[in-house]
Parts: C-alpha cells; structure tokens; sequence
C-alpha cells in the first residue's frame, strides 16, 4: 500500500503542476448543470488523474467529479473505486488565494482507506492509508496526529457560511473560529490545528473522501448528524451533514 500512496501522490502532484501553469492566467470560467464553476484547470488536472489511475490500477473504476457519472444500478456492485475531484475550491482558485485542493481516494466496501490531498499553492500535500497519516512538503513525509485542546479550534467553510452553525456553536462554553476552503478544513482537524469541521451544508461524495481518509488515518472521525460514519456506498452522491472531530 506505500508504493500505491507514493503513486497515488505522484499523480496529484502532476495534476497539480497542470492546475498551477494555469493559475496566472485569464481563466476561462463555464457553469455546470448545478451553476457550480469549472474552468480549464479543473478539466486539465481531471484528464491528467483519470489517466494515471487507469494505468496505476486498471481493474478500478473511477468516480470523478468532472467526468460523466455512472449509474447506481452499476456503481452498487463495486467493491472498489477511486473517488476524485480534480480541483476541489473552484472558487478559491479563482480568487487566487490558494486555498485549494487535488483530491483522490480509494474506496473500499463504502469505507476511504487510501487518500491524498494536494494543496499545490501552498506546495504540501497530505496523505493517508487508514491507520497512519502524514503531511509531506519537498518530499518530506512528517507524521500527524489529531489532537485535543483546551479551546477548541473549529474550522468553518470559508465560501459556503451555514446558518445553522450558530446552533452547532451553542455547545460550546469557549471555542476559537477559523476558516479555510476546499478539504484543508479535514487536513486542519487531522494536523491537530482545529479540533472540529462541522458541515451543515452541501456536499459531494468527491469533496469529502480524501479529507475523510486523511481525518480517519490521523485519529479523528467523521460522523453524520446521526452519529454514523459518513459512508460512500449509497446512490444519493450528495452527502448528508456531517462534523469532522478529533475523538
């Protein structure tokens, strides 16, 4: 499995390079079907992906944000499939602030259990396998751990506020609040530099699975309202509300 992480890194740094020669251009933005933007970064790093996955392992379908979706009546057979999206924090990228991300994961039996996200602005990556994780910057793999604190950090959705975390906030006698974009909210819990992401808006299953996997390989876990594990193995591709925490 640490050859396929290496591998699986080496691809989202490639699909990273491809969104960064495009960063400091005049970016063609088009709308989806959803009104969510995608630009020719997006579509470059998902050619640059789905190519590489289909050599890396080629009995695996791929699920990707960017591609034309398959059906459940087929998608409920697998056992195995990799979850992508090419850019997640369109407009992030757009902004120019550097907030966002390359996800891959693979999953297995509904369950993340090997993943990276690729933050290529800021040059780090992270990764995990389901029982370790690491942070990774000039080919330094550096071990995380999530962590507990006294005043807890909680991160928020820097592009998409909820109104309903005011109420999820309650809770709280004392907390400090941060904002990030894209799936850096799971990296953050999972480096031990915010100890709760509470989601209380949409999602996608692609926005999630890396950071999940990364949370989960780290020490945390990431739970429905209902205190399920967020799982991948359902038709609906749209993830019910979840909170990443550090227990």
């Amino acid at each position: 499995m640490g050859n396929q992480l290496e591998s699986l890194h080496q691809i989202a740094l490639e699909a990273g390079k491809a969104i960064m020669a495009l960063y400091h251009t005049q970016v063609e933005v088009t709308e989806k079907d959803d009104r969510s933007p995608v630009t020719a970064a997006d579509l470059a790093a998902n050619t640059i992906i789905m190519e590489k996955l289909a050599l890396l392992t080629p009995d695996i379908p791929i699920v990707s944000e960017e591609s034309a979706q398959t059906p459940w009546s087929e998608r409920k057979d697998w056992r195995a499939f990799w979850l992508v999206d090419p850019l997640d924090g369109t407009k992030e990228y757009l902004r120019k602030n550097g907030e966002f991300t390359v996800n891959i994961a693979l999953i297995e039996n509904g369950r993340p259990v090997l993943a990276v996200v690729h933050a290529p602005a800021l040059e780090i990556s992270w990764l995990g396998n389901g029982s370790q994780a690491w942070s990774v910057t000039n080919d330094e793999w550096s071990p995380i751990k999530t962590e507990a604190a006294q005043i807890p950090v909680i991160v928020g959705s820097r592009s998409h506020p909820s109104p309903l975390l005011a109420d999820y906030l309650a809770q709280f006698p004392l907390y400090k609040m941060k904002e990030a974009g894209s799936s850096l909210k799971f990296c953050l819990v999972a480096e031990g530099k915010a100890q709760f992401y509470p989601r209380l808006g949409p999602t996608m299953m692609w926005d999630t699975a890396a950071g999940q996997c990364i949370a989960e390989s780290a020490g945390g876990q990431v739970k429905t309202l209902d205190g399920v594990p967020l799982s991948y193995h359902r038709e609906d591709l749209l993830n019910p509300f979840f909170v990443v925490s550090y227990l």
